[in-house]
């Protein structure tokens, strides 16, 4: 399958209501292991790459290294592959768009672009973000391919696991900008609340992800709350570790 037969089957998986579930994985090995149970795509989970091979998150793992991990993957599998890209190695739009292109000429059709400043504080003001994403579309645009540009908004993440509900204007703002500039879709990880769940999918002129953990456990209230992505982040490599002890201790 090409790459652009890959970017359109991809977005057409982004249905509210039907969401496509994404088992994050880390390495070619467990794409293929999901692919053959069925999957109709596969995501990586920045945490879970740099882990698998000994690095913290926040871009600590190479760029080149995890250029490499993710053409391993698009050769080993024929399905579509997003990436979570983190902050894309990058500040400035120019850099964003040059190392884009690096990650969609490694087979990439589809990216998480986060809005916080790796490695720094706070959250990139909107304007730098919207900046930063019109980046990611050109570099899609250099390249010939569809890519899904998923908008990742921190807000909730960094708040922790307090009350959510003065962040939700916020978020929807910055949502609605995103879209705007470009993006394809809108993340919103480590929001877990129901009811702030709903109203985000209402709002959202684009496909909403909710990342699976803490009072979000279950697929089937994420799809009556009318997401259309559900994925899981660090979870399965975390469970997958858990997992290895477990048996090696029962030895």
């Amino acid at each position: 399958m090409s790459q652009l037969k890959k970017a359109q089957d991809f977005k057409a998986l982004h249905v509210k209501g039907q969401p496509v579930v994404l088992y994050n994985i880390w390495d070619a090995g467990g794409a293929k292991a999901l692919v053959d149970a069925g999957a109709k795509a596969v995501a990586t989970g920045s945490w879970s790459v740099a882990a698998a091979q000994g690095y913290k998150d926040g871009e600590a793992i190479p760029l080149d290294f995890v250029l490499q991990i993710v053409n391993r993957i698009a050769e080993t599998v024929d399905v579509p592959l997003s990436v979570d890209f983190e902050g894309a190695y990058a500040s400035d739009p120019e850099t964003v768009t040059q190392n884009v292109r690096k990650i969609i000429q490694a087979g990439a059709i589809g990216i998480n672009f986060e809005d916080q400043r790796v490695g720094g504080d706070g959250l990139h003001a909107i304007d730098e973000q919207v900046a930063r994403i019109k980046a990611v579309r050109q570099a899609a645009e250099l390249e010939g391919i569809p890519l899904f540009i998923n908008a990742r908004t921190d807000l909730f993440l960094k708040a922790g696991a307090s009350d959510h509900t003065g962040l939700l204007d916020e978020a929807l703002t910055r949502g609605a900008a995103y879209a705007e500039a470009g993006a394809d879709g809108f993340f919103v990880p480590a929001l877990t609340d129901h009811a702030l769940i709903k109203s985000v999918c209402e709002t959202s002129s684009i496909p909403v992800n909710v990342m699976m953990r803490g009072a979000l456990t279950s697929l089937q209230a994420a799809v009556e709350l009318g997401v259309s992505r559900a994925s899981y982040g660090p979870g399965p490599y975390a469970n997958a570790m858990t997992d290895l002890v477990e048996r090696y201790k029962g030895l």
